[in-house]
């Protein structure tokens, strides 16, 4: 903000931040030749009496300010990211400069058709692809994020039941699931029916067959399911639902185990959504765009979102009008078009075979730590795992130390955590998936931590309970903090003082 003074202003906002000082700034603005305006007249009530309170910085400190930030998170690009069921793998840069672009970059999205075609070009092949990996006849582009894959593929299903002059309510979720599915079903007015899983961790026909009616909807299944195991059952499972006029929701969310070796859509799925940052090397996290188009077999086309990219005299448009039917515009505009570019990238550069050798590598990392992970801690279902394998902390549980201090210490190995407490049907789970980004000897370095803190848990448990000792922050009141979030920064009650001699504001950092 300028430094000079608004009318009514009380306060010197350089003396409550931490940095900056009166006058200090780092842009250089040619003076503007706008009119005076009357702001009371113009805004009434919502007028500013006073300028907001921003701090006065220099480039340099803007610059240090957030190249910090970003320095006291853990990303990706600086370690091994383990977090089961969420697929936190690289990233490759040749889908970011694929994505800054200036003829993708620049485009406005009220544009014409025919001056977009190599968007929508690309939109139309993005959509060839992942149909194909998939086994779907045609794919949404739409959704913002998986779940709202999930929302939509739902939406569709429950349509096409109405246009069928039925009204079915029941959807069937095994208790394996991914979280997110009874919210889908909660949001489209379906009541999710949970049921268990056999012994060995899948669903079969036996355990299902009891739910099954001329109520069921649906049935939504996570295949690999999120223990990591291989849903053998499938084809089975889809006849049985099939036969009671019921539809097959796969959650596509563990795609990333399956990509070039099987195809959800040939075990009887009729519909299922990708998650683009989990199995296409989009960026994942952060609350930034997401991606998370639905495949969908021919039977729920004519009930897919609109627009959808259609090809008509060798030009691409965008089709509003021949699906009335349809369960209408999910967001504004056409997705997060940007993801959709990195995830075209991704499917050029790998390929067939490229596709095929990543889901190799991820299973085969994932059974590798299973077997040496297995040496020491509890691995509840001790059969060939995909992309993920669940472990348990059975073996401290005399020490005192739980599941969130062991993964609170691996931070100080230089690890993210694992997912904690999930699956629920484990008990002190951690759930692992390594992908196949890793190489060797960081899987190694990894079991080597895993080690190490059962040895410390053992010999000394307070010192694994106080965990993390390297981080900037310490242990937290997690509970605290998500019940009580602080969402907004608010200034001291007592400003700071400016420095006599100079004008600069007085340092004082803990």
């Amino acid at each position: 903000m300028p430094g000079s003074a608004t009318s009514g202003l009380s306060f010197q906002p350089s003396l409550i931040f931490e940095q900056g000082s009166p006058n200090r700034h780092g842009a250089s603005l040619a003076p503007d030749d706008l009119p005076e305006v009357d702001a009371k007249s113009a805004f009434g009530k919502m007028a500013r009496e006073v300028p907001p309170m921003l701090p006065e910085v220099s480039e340099p400190e803007a610059v240090r300010h957030y190249v910090r930030l970003s320095q006291q998170n853990f990303a990706i690009d600086t370690g091994m990211y383990p977090l089961g069921s969420c697929t936190m793998k690289y990233n490759p840069k040749v889908n970011e400069w694929a994505a800054r672009l200036a003829g993708f970059t620049d485009l406005h999205p009220y544009m014409p058709d025919e001056l977009v075609q190599g968007a929508l070009e690309l939109m139309w092949g993005l959509e060839r692809g992942l149909a194909e990996v998939c086994g779907m006849d045609r794919v949404s582009l739409h959704p913002a994020a998986g779940a709202q894959g999930e929302l939509a593929g739902l939406m569709m299903i429950r349509a096409y039941h109405q246009a069928q002059g039925r009204d079915p309510k029941k959807v069937l979720i095994p208790d394996t699931a991914h979280g997110t599915n009874p919210a889908s079903c909660a949001l489209n007015g379906l009541q999710a029916v949970a049921f268990p899983v056999g012994e060995d961790g899948i669903v079969t026909t036996e355990a299902l067959a009891p739910f099954v009616d001329d109520d069921v909807a649906a049935i939504m299944a996570t295949n690999p399911n999120t223990v990591g195991l291989f849903e053998t059952h499938m084809p089975a499972i889809a006849e049985l639902i099939h036969s009671k006029g019921g539809l097959v929701y796969g959650d596509g969310a563990n795609l990333n185990a399956l990509m070039g070796k099987a195809r959800p859509g040939d075990l009887g799925i009729d519909v299922m959504q990708f998650n683009l940052h989990k199995t296409f090397t989009t960026p994942h996290g952060g609350g930034g765009p997401g991606c998370g188009p639905v495949g969908y077999k021919a039977l729920l086309d004519p009930y897919a979102p609109v627009p959808v990219v259609e090809q008509q005299d060798g030009r691409f448009v965008l089709d509003y009008s021949s699906r009335p039917a349809s369960v209408g515009r999910l967001r504004s505009f056409q997705g997060n078009f940007g993801m959709m570019v990195r995830a075209y990238a991704y499917l050029r550069e790998m390929g067939a075979e490229g596709l095929q050798r990543a889901t190799e590598l991820a299973v085969l990392n994932a059974n590798y730590l299973r077997i040496r992970l297995g040496e020491l801690w509890h691995v509840p279902y001790d059969a060939i795992c995909m992309h993920e394998v669940v472990i348990s902390d059975r073996h401290l549980k005399q020490t005192g130390v739980t599941t969130m201090d062991v993964a609170k210490r691996l931070m100080d190995f230089g690890f993210h955590p694992p997912t904690v407490y999930f699956p629920l049907v484990v008990k002190g789970a951690m759930l692992i998936e390594p992908t196949e980004t890793e190489s060797l000897q960081t899987l190694d370095e990894f079991v080597d931590a895993m080690k190490a803190i059962s040895d410390e848990a053992i010999a000394e448990p307070d010192f694994v309970k106080s965990a993390p000792k390297s981080t900037r922050l310490r242990r937290l009141d997690e509970t605290r903090a998500a019940r009580k979030p602080v969402l907004r920064w608010t200034a001291p009650e007592t400003p700071r003082e400016p420095s006599s001699a100079s004008g600069e504001t007085a340092e004082t950092r803990p």
